[in-house]
């Protein structure tokens, strides 16, 4: 057989290399690099910076540091008044007087322009009787105010007369009432809270025009 044939019968090399595997990953080398890390988001910085801040806060508290001052830290400020203002007595001239009878009541007194009559006040109506000259006098003041609303010496000349449809009120004439300041005649009623207080007001009104005679 000639060279040609001999040619022919051996089997063709294969030119193309087959993959070999790789022999550093046999024995635990060249391992796969792993994916890279990715990088944190905003919203999980924020969620750590704020977790952070939190834990300074409880570490401050935890180590003793106090928000407030205690009172004893507190400065004891003292000032003094730049002005002293000085005790005034307020006298009311009844200060030399004896009250011999006090009770409630409402006065009226009657305007003649008007031809009605108009409310003087409600209080206490008081007999004081002057410790020097026992003259004995009224004295009328409004609730709250203290206004005085009547205010006259008991003359042995004025009249109680029994006010019409009424048994725990009556009207007589002040020749002068210094109440308002300067001495003014009035006609006045004075009202009681029942017919016991009336009568015990006349009783002492009596008592009075003797003693101021």
């Amino acid at each position: 057989m000639s060279a040609k044939a001999e040619t022919e019968k051996k089997p063709e090399v294969e030119t193309k290399e087959e993959a070999k595997p790789n022999i550093f990953s046999m024995f635990g080398g060249a391992k796969p690099k792993k994916e890279e890390e990715k990088p944190e988001s905003e919203e999980s910085k924020d969620s750590k910076d704020s977790k952070e801040s939190s834990d300074d806060k409880e570490k401050k508290t935890d180590g003793g540091e106090k928000d407030d001052a205690s009172p004893e830290e507190e400065a004891d400020v003292h000032f003094e008044p730049l002005v002293k203002l000085e005790k005034v007595e307020v006298r009311t001239n009844e200060e030399d007087e004896e009250t011999l009878f006090k009770t409630r009541a409402k006065l009226f007194r009657f305007d003649k322009d008007l031809n009605e009559w108009k409310e003087r006040g409600t209080g206490d109506v008081k007999f004081l009787q002057h410790k020097i000259s026992n003259k004995v006098r009224i004295l009328m003041r409004r609730d709250k105010t203290l206004k005085i609303c009547a205010n006259h010496f008991i003359s042995p000349e004025y009249q109680l007369k029994p006010n019409i449809g009424s048994d725990r009120s009556w009207v007589y004439n002040v020749a002068s009432d210094i109440s308002d300041g300067e001495p003014e005649a009035q006609i006045l009623a004075i009202r009681f809270a029942n017919k016991e207080n009336a009568e015990k007001f006349k009783e002492e009104f009596e008592k009075a025009k003797e003693i101021n005679k």
